[in-house]
């Protein structure tokens, strides 16, 4: 059974410990996680519903109960169905469809300068980034390994594109 990002980042959580829609809205901004996933506000209890449709959660709760003080558990299939994703997810790269990409293919459009100046703005937006994400990181610790995985990857991939932007933008840091 696949799961889209958005419903394994959120079976995670509950699998790390049961939780109620609020707490995982609370995670999911302490730690950045829409930083990197397309998960709004909105969208956990749609997510937590079609989890527990699937049979991947449950709750003891009354379903009469109000959404937000409902706590989902996993269930050993979402246990199960969360590994064998977390597996495809890591095993093999996919492709990741990136607008940056989009805007390089068309560098004929603009004028050298352009270009460089806009890079250069990119670049101080990915230093902001990097900033808050060590910020994010530091004002949690001590994380659970897969937080600080998350953290350690993204701020990788950061700090490669701010090398890159710095090379073709010709700006010294």
């Amino acid at each position: 059974m696949e799961l889209t990002p958005s419903e394994l980042v959120v079976l995670g959580l509950i699998i790390e410990r049961p939780r109620h829609g609020y707490d995982i809205e609370q995670v999911i901004e302490r730690r950045g996680i829409r930083q990197w996933t397309d998960i709004g506000f909105s969208s956990i209890y749609y997510l937590l519903a079609k989890l527990e449709k699937r049979d991947l959660v449950h709750t003891t709760d009354s379903r009469a109960a109000p959404k937000s003080r409902r706590v989902f558990q996993a269930t050993d299939l979402g246990r199960q169905v969360a590994t064998q994703n977390t597996l495809t997810y890591i095993r093999g790269p996919h492709r990741v469809a990136h607008p940056m990409l989009v805007g390089v293919s068309n560098l004929w459009l603009l004028p050298q300068r352009q270009y460089t100046r806009a890079l250069r703005d990119r670049l101080a937006q990915v230093e902001q980034r990097i900033t808050a994400v060590r910020q994010a990181q530091a004002a949690q610790a001590p994380l659970p390994l897969p937080a600080r995985e998350v953290f350690s990857y993204s701020l990788s991939l950061l700090e490669a594109e701010r090398e890159w932007l710095a090379q073709r933008a010709e700006v010294r840091r």
